[in-house]
């Protein structure tokens, strides 16, 4: 695609709670087609309906978003050329251009109460009619509406639609689209206390912020043939369009969270990593040249293309997620490891081990990590003070004459091994397979139960080393006296 202009996009979110997995792929597709064509990438916060605002709510999106990995090159903190990037901020601009609509007969007051458009909606809900404004504050003589605002009566200001007009644009995604403008209700742009909806904030931002591409979820398709026909009555030129496809549960639903979390934070929470989380969401509705599923923010940046987005509802798909996250444990630096797995460890364990001991500890549970939380339930071994048996499968493992002859020559050994450590222990069973002329899972089972009372786990010599020489013997002895006949 080819830019004759500077690309600016934005994302801009509302401060009603936390960052949605939704708003998160549009920012991310917003950043990924910004940096990859050289352009802007700005974040502007919508924060008009203050019925909505949430406290903090801010700081948490900008939080998200940095945690994710994605920068902004205007914004609320960082400023601009074209701020102020609030747009509670912005107010009197939307007041003046609500009078322009006004005074070129664009828009009208419309000084119906909440009960008479309640009426209304009855009215049409039990007529079975389209539920829109009926225009009635549209026929208000100009002595109607000066008496009406002397008398201080509160009012709106809505859209004057045109009809039987055809309104067209372009989509990136959906091609080219035509709404009939008999199909378009007269919109609400300025409240009655001033502040003003969507449609008129959206439109008269992305004109002074030199919005070259507008990126959004697909649910604000419906209100496009608005924002095309308020830039022709303001007489701009309006930017390009993208709608990206919904986002889908499982069985097809919009994505919710009535079906499992939705919110980056609770990701992040549970230790997703950012770069799974960003890698999955940017493969949901975009569609690779090729069977690579693993790409950096940066190779995003190098490869992401509008064109290559569907139309179609994606699958957020919690399974795929876990095993992108699962895939980018494994690149962990084992000290990275650490630091994602110690906090989940400590929560469930109280104090822990110094380090040494620590990285010991997650190298044996490495390999059955999907999330750093998983460490806790394959560590739990490390922390318990006594053994106990999983089932009577795993008590019955030991209840034979060969494995009290292997548990044996485990204790009457032990001590000559030095040092205690991974490599030597290796050694040491290798002894006892010689000794005994146990071997294959006849030898390592009954050493496994007796040391962990379960029937799988980590390596036995690595848990022997994290386990110390003395806390092997006395588990070996307990389980000699009290479980093997």
């Amino acid at each position: 695609m080819e830019h004759s202009s500077p690309v600016r996009v934005r994302f801009a979110p509302s401060p009603t709670g936390y960052l949605h997995i939704g708003g998160l792929r549009t920012a991310l597709y917003n950043h990924l087609f910004a940096r990859r064509l050289n352009g802007a990438f700005i974040l502007r916060i919508e924060d008009t309906d203050r019925s909505r605002y949430v406290k903090g709510a801010v700081e948490n999106l900008i939080e998200s978003l940095r945690w994710i990995g994605l920068s902004f090159d205007e914004g609320p903190e960082i400023g601009g050329e074209y701020g102020p990037y609030t747009q509670s901020e912005r107010l009197k601009l939307y007041r003046e251009h609500a009078d322009i609509l006004l005074n070129n007969g664009h828009a009208y007051r419309c000084f119906c109460t909440p009960e008479i458009l309640g009426t209304m909606r009855s009215i049409q809900t039990e007529t079975k009619t389209k539920s829109r404004y009926d225009g009635r504050c549209k026929l208000l003589s100009e002595t109607d509406i000066r008496e009406r605002l002397e008398h201080s009566v509160p009012f709106t200001v809505r859209m004057s639609i045109p009809r039987a007009v055809e309104v067209h644009f372009e989509d990136i995604v959906r091609g080219s689209m035509t709404v009939s403008s008999d199909d378009i209700d007269d919109q609400v742009l300025l409240k009655s206390d001033g502040y003003p909806t969507y449609h008129l904030a959206n439109v008269v931002d992305d004109h002074f912020m030199r919005i070259s591409h507008v990126i959004r979820g697909e649910e604000w398709l419906p209100s496009t043939s608005k924002h095309v026909l308020l830039y022709s009555f303001f007489g701009w030129n309006p930017p390009q369009f993208a709608h990206l496809p919904l986002l889908l549960n499982p069985d097809r639903s919009k994505l919710s969270k009535r079906q499992g979390d939705v919110a980056v934070e609770d990701y992040r929470s549970k230790g997703y990593l950012p770069q799974a989380l960003a890698n999955y969401v940017a493969l949901l509705g975009w569609n690779t040249t090729d069977d690579k599923e693993l790409y950096s923010v940066a190779e995003l940046c190098e490869t992401f293309s509008l064109e290559r987005v569907g139309k179609a509802g994606a699958i957020f798909d919690q399974e795929k997620l876990r095993w992108f996250n699962a895939q980018y444990l494994k690149r962990e630096t084992l000290d990275g490891l650490i630091d994602l797995c110690a906090p989940f460890l400590q929560s469930a364990y109280g104090d822990l081990p110094d380090r040494k001991i620590l990285r010991r500890i997650v190298t044996a549970v490495t390999k059955y990590l999907v999330l750093p939380g998983d460490a806790v339930e394959h560590a739990l071994i490390f922390f318990e003070n006594e053994t106990a048996f999983e089932n009577d499968a795993a008590r019955a493992t030991l209840d034979n004459e060969q494995a009290k002859i292997v548990l044996g020559a485990f204790l009457e050994n032990a001590t000559k091994v030095i040092p205690w450590e991974e490599e030597q222990i290796k050694t040491f069973i290798k002894t006892i397979q010689a000794q005994t002329g146990v071997k294959g899972k006849e030898l390592f089972m009954p050493i496994r139960v007796a040391l962990t009372g379960r029937n799988h786990g980590p390596d036995i010599p690595l848990i022997s080393e994290i386990f110390g020489r003395d806390k092997c013997m006395s588990r070996i002895e307990r389980v000699l006296r009290q479980t093997v006949k």
